[in-house]
C-alpha cells in the first residue's frame, strides 16, 4: 500500500486566492484546487484597502474544505504579493490595513529620499524603486502617527499565518519587496531603519523558506477539522513561482499575472549603476537572488475589460485584438497606468484619442506589454553580462497565445509557456522538503 503525504498550498493574488492540496506519487507531483475565492482591493474615506478580515476568513473556509477532502494533511503555507503588511498592537490590528495601489505615499517619498537618497538605497538594498514600496508606505504610517504604539509589522502572509498557528515571523524573500533588506547580509539594513527613525523592534531577525512555525491554534484546529503544520515556504508570490518552474538550466522567466515580473536566477545581487538606472531588483530566491523587474501585466487589460466589455471573455476578447489593425503603443509601466479611475481613459490620454474599438484598446495593450519584455529584457542581459534563447512564462497571463506570439515576435526568445500554477506549486516543493 502506498502511503500519501499531503500538503496545502494558499496562494494569493491581488484578485482572486486559491487552495491547492498537493502530493508526490511516482515521482509526480500532482495538484488539485480544492478552493477559490476573490480578493480585491476596497475603497475606504478615499483609500484603497485591504479587507483582511473578510481574507482571513476565506483562508480559514478553504482549509476547512481542504480538510473535507484530504483529512491527513501534514502542512500547510501561504503565498502573497509582495510590499503589504499589517500593524499590530498585541494581537490587535490596526485598521485600516492600506493597499499598494493607494497613493498615499506620493507625498513622502521625496522625505524618505532626504533622509536616504535613492542612490543609496539602492547601493545597500538592490531593490528597485516604486512608489508602493513598503519603505515608503511606513514613512506615510510615521508622518500620520501610526507607528505609535505598534508592536509588530507582519507582511501579509505571514499575518495570515500568525492568525493561523499564533507565531509571529518576517520571512526573507517577502521581506526583500520592502526595499529595507540588505543586499549582501540578507537581513534587514538597520542604517535605513535608523536613518527613517523607524522602531528596530519592528524588524527582526528574517526567517528563511522551511521553517516551521508550529501547528494551527487549537480553535482553529477544531473550526477546519484537522490540524497539522504551519511552514513558511517561499512567502512572496513570485518567489514560490520561481521554485514551481520546471526549467532546463537557468533561463529567464515571467511569472504573468496582475502584474508581469520578468527576470533570472544570479548568484548574488546585482547593484551597480546600470541595474539602478534599468529600476531591476535583486530579490530573495531559495538559495540564489532572483534578478527582476516589475511589468504591470494583466492588471491592463483586466481593468480594460471591466470597463469596457464586463461580458465578454477573455478568449472573445483576444480575437478582437488579433484582428484589429491598430499599431499604436503606450508605455506599459508608466505611473498613469497605476491605478486609474478609469483604464480606458488612460490609454485614450495615451494614446491621443486614436483607439476606435475594443479590439484597438487589447491590441494595443498586449503589443505594448510584448515591448516591455523585449525592452527588460535587453537590459537583463546587458546587466548580467548572458545571452539567452528561451524565456519561460508562467501564471494566468502564461494561456495567452496570442500575447506569447507577440512576445516571441518581440524579444526573439523561444517562448515557453506553461499554464501552470507555479506559485502554488513552489509552495507544495517547499513544503515537501520541510525534515
Amino acid at each position: 500500500m502506498i502511503f500519501l503525504r499531503y500538503y496545502l498550498a494558499i496562494d494569493i493574488g491581488a484578485s482572486s486566492g486559491r487552495h491547492i492540496v498537493g502530493w508526490q506519487e511516482n515521482d509526480v507531483l500532482h495538484a488539485k484546487e480544492v478552493y477559490r475565492f476573490p480578493n480585491g482591493v476596497r475603497e475606504e474615506k478615499g483609500h484603497l484597502t485591504w479587507d483582511v478580515r473578510k481574507l482571513f476568513s476565506n483562508v480559514v473556509t478553504g482549509i476547512m474544505e481542504a480538510f473535507k477532502a484530504y483529512p491527513e494533511i501534514e502542512s500547510l503555507s501561504i503565498d502573497t504579493w509582495g510590499v503589504d503588511y499589517v500593524l499590530l498592537k498585541g494581537d490587535q490590528e490596526v485598521y485600516p490595513v492600506y493597499a499598494y495601489r493607494d497613493g498615499r505615499t506620493e507625498a513622502v517619498i521625496p522625505q524618505v529620499h532626504e533622509q536616504v537618497p535613492f542612490s543609496e538605497l539602492y547601493r545597500h538594498t538592490g531593490c528597485q524603486f516604486q512608489p508602493f514600496n513598503t519603505i515608503y508606505q511606513l514613512y506615510d504610517e510615521k508622518v500620520n502617527g501610526r507607528l505609535d504604539g505598534v508592536t509588530d509589522m507582519l507582511m501579509m502572509p505571514e499575518y495570515l499565518l500568525w492568525k493561523l498557528c499564533g507565531v509571529k515571523a518576517q520571512e526573507y524573500t517577502n521581506a526583500t519587496t520592502m526595499s529595507m533588506v540588505n543586499a549582501q547580509t540578507g537581513e534587514f539594513d538597520l542604517g535605513i531603519v535608523d536613518a527613517l527613525g523607524y522602531p528596530r523592534h519592528l524588524f527582526p531577525k528574517l526567517s528563511q523558506p522551511g521553517t516551521v512555525l508550529g501547528m494551527l491554534r487549537p480553535e482553529i484546529a477544531t473550526a477546519v477539522g484537522g490540524n497539522c503544520k504551519v511552514v513558511l515556504c517561499a512567502t512572496h508570490d513570485t518567489g514560490s513561482a520561481v521554485e514551481g518552474i520546471p526549467m532546463e538550466g537557468n533561463r529567464p522567466y515571467i511569472s504573468s499575472g496582475t502584474w508581469s515580473l520578468l527576470g533570472v536566477k544570479t548568484p548574488k545581487p546585482i547593484t551597480g549603476e546600470d541595474s539602478m538606472a534599468a529600476n531591476y531588483s535583486n530579490e530573495g530566491g531559495v538559495g540564489y537572488n532572483r534578478y527582476q523587474k516589475n511589468i504591470m501585466g494583466m492588471w491592463l487589460v483586466n481593468e480594460l475589460q471591466r470597463e469596457l466589455c464586463p461580458e465578454m471573455n477573455f478568449p472573445e476578447i483576444v480575437k478582437l485584438a488579433e484582428e484589429s489593425e491598430c499599431e499604436m503603443l503606450v508605455n506599459a509601466n508608466a505611473p498613469e497606468f497605476l491605478a486609474p479611475k478609469s483604464m480606458k481613459v488612460a490609454f485614450d490620454k495615451a494614446t491621443g484619442n486614436c483607439l476606435n474599438t475594443i479590439g484597438d484598446y487589447f491590441r494595443c495593450a498586449y503589443r505594448s506589454l510584448a515591448v516591455s519584455y523585449k525592452e527588460a529584457l535587453e537590459e537583463l542581459e546587458a546587466n548580467t553580462g548572458a545571452r539567452y534563447d528561451k524565456l519561460y512564462i508562467v501564471g494566468g497571463g502564461a494561456k495567452n497565445v496570442f500575447l506569447n506570439r507577440l512576445t516571441e515576435e518581440a524579444t526573439g526568445k523561444q517562448v515557453i509557456a506553461l499554464p501552470i500554477e507555479a506559485t502554488a506549486l513552489g509552495n507544495l516543493k517547499i513544503q515537501m522538503e520541510v525534515k
